[in-house]
């Protein structure tokens, strides 16, 4: 028997997709998996990633970086700490370089492919067409898999109120060639029978919504539609990969309220859909040692101000603050007295209750959780937000020593 941990998680796949509701840190526990994996694994491991924070964009160069793999240089690997056996390699999803490349793609010829990207509503079009981020991002988890260069790919799926419509984009694409909105939008330019009736309304809609309005946007989806077999026919290989074996789902929450019943509803619904989960990876998580009864009698006594000995604990506190100071360069505390100092925690013994029951609440909520997913790895709250390799090599620690997974069969 092996017990179930997130090192053997990603050693046994190729594909992992990192979901879950905005807000929760996906996008930098993703990359902190991808350190992970290359500490433990030789090859080639690859975070696509989708927006990640300015400062830790900056630290993993992809300031100017797109749909195209880069990889982190060892050296910087090695300068924050990371002894990595594999090669790590970043790509940032870029949304308009990549419905340029659908479009290359699935054109039956340069003349539909030139019409297509000369359209005037092109650009605005595709950037809100069926939630393209989460398109774009099953289409280029395909392409990278198609290649073979890279033994894990780890996808950073796109920030969103409702975590399914990663699971649903290639659906929704194929659905679309046959929805009545597109039938309605190119019917008058397909079919004989476009009447003098219709006339009137294109010329109402033209002369409110500016001129040609609506023919442009009908030129666009008669051409679009021109594509129809090749956006299909990858839509349905894209959902065949969601439910592969080699892939695994890896769910990130926080243990609030909501993201917590949006990470239960993305479990099940993966449940449903026969795609595998691997892992919910529950994001600043309180001490569960702050909802013990020792914490508590501890905060009780803190709240008395009593010491042992001769001193008080309002005293003792400031002792070892003065000490403090005299080993360093910070400012001096001879300006606080002990009352102030007494104040502050009896302020703090009557806030921990407060914080136990939070404490309290996220271990039942963290115990819901794994009745969900094979795998659940705690990671507690950081001091500062991770804007360098190195945090993100300090995070990939935790993520491996917050695994609590059951035992499975070797």
């Amino acid at each position: 028997m092996t017990r179930r941990d997130l090192d053997a998680l990603l050693a046994s796949r190729e594909m992992v997709l990192v979901a879950g509701s905005g807000g929760v840190g996906k996008t930098t526990i993703a990359a902190a998996m991808g350190v992970a994996a290359v500490r433990r694994q030789t090859g080639n491991v690859l975070v696509l990633t989708v927006d990640p924070a300015r400062r830790l964009a900056n630290a993993l160069g992809l300031e100017a970086v797109g749909n195209t793999p880069v990889r982190i240089p060892r050296n910087a690997l090695e300068r924050a700490g990371i002894d990595a056996r594999g090669k790590l390699f970043i790509a940032m999803l870029d949304t308009k370089a990549g419905w340029d490349e659908l479009i290359h793609r699935h054109a039956p010829d340069e003349q539909t492919r030139d019409a297509v990207l000369a359209n005037p509503l092109y650009r605005n079009i595709t950037s809100r067409f069926v939630r393209s981020h989460d398109y774009l991002a099953m289409e280029q988890l395909h392409d990278l898999h198609a290649t073979g260069e890279y033994d894990l790919v780890i996808v950073d799926t796109p920030p969103s109120r409702n975590a399914l419509t990663i699971l649903d984009a290639p659906s929704r694409m194929a659905e679309f060639f046959g929805s009545r909105l597109l039938r309605w939008l190119t019917v008058p330019y397909r079919s004989r029978l476009f009447t003098v009736a219709s006339k009137p309304f294109y010329k109402v809609a033209d002369s409110v919504l500016g001129s040609r309005f609506l023919q442009d946007i009908a030129d666009f989806f008669v051409l679009f539609q021109a594509m129809e077999e090749g956006f299909v026919r990858r839509a349905r290989e894209v959902e065949s990969l969601l439910t592969d074996p080699r892939t695994a789902f890896v769910i990130v929450s926080t243990l609030e309220a909501a993201p917590t019943h949006e990470a239960r509803y993305l479990a099940r619904a993966l449940d449903e859909r026969q795609m595998p989960l691997g892992a919910i990876v529950a994001n600043r998580v309180l001490p569960s040692a702050l909802a013990s009864p020792a914490a508590s009698a501890a905060a009780a006594t803190l709240g008395t101000g009593t010491g042992a000995g001769d001193l008080t604990i309002a005293e003792r506190v400031l002792t070892a603050l003065r000490a403090l100071d005299d080993a360093s360069a910070e400012p001096s505390s001879d300006d606080v007295d002990v009352a102030e100092v007494d104040r502050i925690l009896h302020r703090l013994a009557e806030r921990f209750d407060d914080v136990a029951m939070v404490a309290t609440r996220e271990a039942d909520r963290l115990a819901e959780l794994a009745e969900l997913s094979p795998l659940v790895v705690s990671v507690p709250w950081l001091s500062g937000d991770i804007h360098d390799l190195r945090g993100l090599g300090i995070l990939a620690d935790d993520l491996r020593n917050g695994s609590h997974g059951a035992e499975s069969p070797r």
